[in-house]
Order: C-alpha cells, then sequence, then structure tokens
C-alpha cells in the first residue's frame, strides 16, 4: 500500500508545490487548508502515515489541530511547518505532541529529508525493540534499557545510539548518521566524533564496542 501523507496549508501555490515535491509512485499526498476540515478527517477515523501542518490556518490553528489529535492519536507523526520564528511556538507545538518542526521558508529537499525520516521512526515504532547484548531500545517509547538498568542519554547522543542500533554489525557514514538522527540540525564539523566518544565512555565497562572502521563510518557490536 502507498504511503499515505496529509498536508494541511492554506497557502494555494505552496501546497501546490509541496504535494508535487512529495507525491511519489509510492507516496500520496491530501491537502486540506482548514483547520476544522483537518481535524474531522483525522478525527474520523482516516488513517495517515504522516501529518505536515501549517499552523497559521483558518478556523483553527496547527497548534488547536495538533492538541485535539493527541487526544485520541499519540502515533501519527506531525511535522509542523510554520512562518514563525518564535521559540516559544516551536516549544508549544513540540510540547502538545509534534514530531518535528521546519520553519519557513525552507528548501525541498531538507524537507523531503525529514519526511524520510520520521517515516522510518514510524517504521521503527510498529515493531519490536531492537536488541544488542546487554542493550535495548524500546522503539514505540524510545527507551533504552542497558541489562537491567535503564539508559538515559541527552538527546543527540539518544538519537545517534539509537541509530547505530538499528544498523548494528555494519559500518554506518557520518553523512548517513547526519541524514537519519541529526536531520536539518545544525552541526560543528567535529560534533559525531564528540558525540561517539561520549557513548564510548557510556558503554566502556560492557561488551558492546563502537568501533570506527577507516573510510567506511562507525559500527556498533557486541565485542
Amino acid at each position: 500500500m502507498p504511503v499515505t501523507l496529509l498536508l494541511v496549508e492554506d497557502d494555494p501555490l505552496l501546497a501546490d508545490t509541496l504535494a508535487e515535491t512529495l507525491t511519489t509512485s509510492s507516496q500520496q499526498v491530501t491537502c486540506l487548508d482548514d483547520g476544522a476540515a483537518a481535524l474531522a478527517q483525522l478525527s474520523a477515523g482516516h488513517a495517515y502515515d504522516l501529518v505536515l501542518l501549517d499552523l497559521n490556518i483558518p478556523t483553527l490553528s496547527g497548534l488547536e489541530v495538533l492538541a485535539a489529535l493527541r487526544r485520541h492519536d499519540r502515533s501519527t507523526p506531525v511535522l509542523i511547518l510554520t512562518a514563525r520564528g518564535a521559540i516559544e511556538d516551536r516549544v508549544t507545538g513540540l510540547d502538545l505532541g509534534a514530531d518535528d518542526y521546519l520553519a519557513k521558508p525552507f528548501a525541498l529537499d531538507e524537507l523531503e529529508a525529514r519526511v524520510r525520516a520520521l517515516l522510518r521512526r514510524r517504521d521503527g515504532r510498529e515493531q519490536g525493540p531492537l536488541v544488542l547484548g546487554p542493550l535495548q531500545l524500546d522503539r514505540q517509547h524510545q527507551r533504552f534499557q542497558l541489562g537491567d538498568a535503564p539508559l538515559a542519554l541527552p538527546p543527540r547522543e539518544h538519537r545517534l545510539l539509537a541509530c547505530l542500533l538499528q544498523h548494528a554489525g555494519e559500518p554506518v557514514e557520518k553523512t548517513r548518521l547526519l541524514d537519519e538522527a541529526f536531520v536539518g540540525e545544525p552541526l560543528g564539523d567535529n560534533a559525531i566524533e564528540v558525540y561517539v566518544h561520549r557513548l564510548r565512555r557510556r558503554l566502556a565497562d560492557t561488551d558492546i564496542g563502537l568501533r570506527t572502521v577507516r573510510g567506511l563510518g562507525y559500527v556498533l557490536e557486541l565485542s
């Protein structure tokens, strides 16, 4: 079955551009320009794999739609699209349950990358936990367990370890880590190396190794 996206955007030109960009042979896009209509669709049992939601839309704001959606649906990924630059708007959206946000204007290739990342994350939630020796990731709740104890990590280390665990046993290039774990985030040139170093320290007393493979990337494996 094709992947289904709901795009809620009241700018006709932008909506047409985004729908054309995101529509593929395996991906369908439904466009709405009104918050009440979007909420009616989402509340009536119409299942979408991803919702792209502008904040400044008629009748009901994007934040109102999001809050109402999350009262009965915690799993459908939501990507906020907004021209608002204030950090409080972004924080409010994330606190209400949005999975990611993208501030206008944005590059279409960045939008496509974020959509791919959210769809991968959704697919992970539908599967069982990821396990490597004593390390386990509950993908539904995004919680790590190391042995008998929970492993709490800062957000960026968490995303990096989750990506490496998903590809356990195979080298993962830095560019792939940037795309899958840090899509759209501005990172310094040595940021990946810093987070890898921190993860190695956290895993130092276990039988899990995080090895650098020259020219190929990093591999998470049992020592």
